[in-house]
């Protein structure tokens, strides 16, 4: 059986990961997982408190991401939206599905904030951006992925992010 592409929706709060990607995995015939949805209760509580989550803190929840990666890859494929910021993060997701793709969602920090201070009940607090960026490593040239800007709307995003993909050469594993 041939591994299909996982995509891995990437970047700080606030960029529309879970709404691009949905869109993305709607366009692409493929499941969707939300990753905030794979993070244990006490990193939502930390969060939810404005505390920045350490890697300690991080790696159940990689973990758990990357066997969903990694069942996904083996099924039919699959987009994930996981913020993945740092390289040692997307590493660990590889190591469970080397042909993971990441779809870095960029934009200016004020489009952003704004962005972030209008969702309605996200358990992530406006006050934790700095520490996003501050962490956010982008992403390399010999990382498999494609760096999309988030201005304009969730279908523009979306249509650009779709666009780049299929620039990409297409990887068996």
């Amino acid at each position: 059986m041939s591994t299909q592409r996982v995509i891995v929706v990437m970047g700080v709060a606030g960029t529309g990961k879970t709404t691009v990607g949905q869109l993305l995995a709607e366009a692409l015939g493929v499941p969707y997982a939300e990753g905030d949805a794979f993070h244990p209760a006490a990193n939502v509580a930390k969060m939810s408190a404005g505390i920045p989550l350490d890697d300690a803190d991080r790696r159940p929840w990689l973990d758990a991401i990357g066997e969903w990666i990694r069942n996904s890859a083996d099924r039919r494929g699959g987009v994930i939206a996981a913020s993945s910021l740092k390289r040692a993060y997307r590493d660990r997701l590889r190591a469970a599905a080397p042909g993971a793709v990441f779809v870095h969602l960029a934009g200016e920090r004020p489009l952003i904030e704004k962005r972030m201070a209008a969702r309605k009940g996200h358990f992530m607090p406006t006050t934790l951006l700095d520490s996003q960026f501050a962490t956010l490593e982008p992403l390399q040239d010999d990382e498999l992925g494609v760096v999309v800007d988030v201005s304009g709307s969730l279908q523009d995003i979306t249509e650009r992010a779709l666009a780049a993909l299929r620039r990409l050469p297409t990887h068996e594993n």
